[in-house]
């Protein structure tokens, strides 16, 4: 049979009150503190969880809701968000929608009524209605990566640059010469591809000029469909000289539809990924990469619902954080000369 409070109680010769104090996070005298550690271990104690939380009001778990699991730059967020939120005590229960709205909502109610006392959501349902259930309940929620129009001043926010991201890359490029530059955009709906989208066309307007409608391709941030958005851009009757990819499965898929194609990166096509992560390195080296700061957004994603969680008192309730990219030049672009 399980040891309880009591059992404790019996071998410490203190009381409930005592031993409830302590077991709940409250301070006691360190003698007390020393006799009811040694009880719980070797009484191999284990604290009922659920109970606590009905007493508390609080879980200490986190709720995380992402479109995939398998994605890298996620997966890289989720441990260093991980990370901070396991140092203030509290666990994360992670739920993969695989990119589906259903999915999605089903998550949310189901952490819901987990008694989370906090949501993080890098959201698939644009419209944010999967998170009403979680408004409801008064749950505090961050989102990672994408903001939402219609969740503004109801949610905290942590996002990158996407537009000055896509300017810098961009920008390079028309810099470097070129002019016909392919854009592999995620799905067409979500809000990192509609500021990347800008970003693409913002910088040509600084140059005065406009893409060809046939270069900007949507796809669905996965590796075969950067492959195949890349397929499609070199089935044109005029190929571009440049493409840039933006997120990192996507760039694994269209630098694998290059090498089937036989095209030389940089002397035939230029090339700008996304994100810098190990598998570059030794499958396609020295890219010229946009690289996000993925431990960043994760430690700020951690922080802002601690604060939340904690010291909500502290500077306005809800806070957008945005992040800065970086443009790491490699040997996958070259400089070109127009004919005169």
């Amino acid at each position: 049979m399980a040891a309880t409070m009591k059992d404790i109680a019996r071998v410490t010769g203190l009381g409930l009150a005592t031993i409830s104090k302590y077991l709940n996070g409250g301070t006691v005298r360190p003698k007390n503190k020393k006799l009811i550690e040694n009880a719980v271990r070797d009484l191999r104690f284990v604290p009922n969880e659920f109970a606590r939380s009905l007493k508390t009001s609080q879980s200490r778990t986190v709720g995380v809701v992402i479109p995939e699991l398998g994605n890298q730059f996620i997966t890289s967020i989720i441990t260093s968000m991980e990370d901070i939120l396991r140092k203030h005590d509290y666990a994360v229960i992670v739920c993969d929608c695989r990119t589906d709205a259903k999915r999605e909502k089903d998550a949310v109610t189901f952490l819901v009524h987990k008694r989370v006392d906090g949501l993080i959501s890098m959201p698939t349902d644009t419209t944010g209605a999967h998170l009403q259930p979680a408004l409801d309940a008064g749950i505090p929620i961050v989102l990672v990566d994408r903001m939402l129009k219609s969740l503004n001043g109801l949610v905290s926010a942590v996002v990158v640059d996407n537009v000055d991201a896509a300017e810098k890359a961009t920008r390079f490029l028309l810099q470097s010469g070129h002019d016909e530059i392919g854009l592999i955009l995620g799905n067409e709906g979500i809000y990192t591809t509609q500021k990347r989208r800008e970003g693409y066309l913002n910088a040509y307007a600084e140059f005065h000029c406009k893409p060809r409608e046939e270069l900007i391709r949507f796809s669905d941030y996965t590796m075969d469909g950067g492959y195949a958005a890349m397929k499609a851009l070199l089935a044109q009757k005029t190929q571009p000289t440049a493409v840039f990819v933006t997120n990192f499965e996507m760039t694994l898929g269209a630098m694998l539809a290059l090498n089937e194609a036989q095209l030389k990166v940089p002397d035939q096509i230029s090339f700008i990924g996304f994100d810098k992560l190990d598998l570059f390195g030794a499958v396609f080296p020295n890219l010229t990469l946009v690289k996000q700061p993925q431990n960043a957004i994760g430690e700020c994603v951690a922080k802002q619902l601690l604060r939340l969680l904690t010291d909500a008192s502290s500077g306005p309730l809800h806070q957008i954080i945005t992040l800065s990219t970086q443009l790491n030049e490699g040997s996958s672009t070259r400089i070109i000369q127009k004919p005169q």
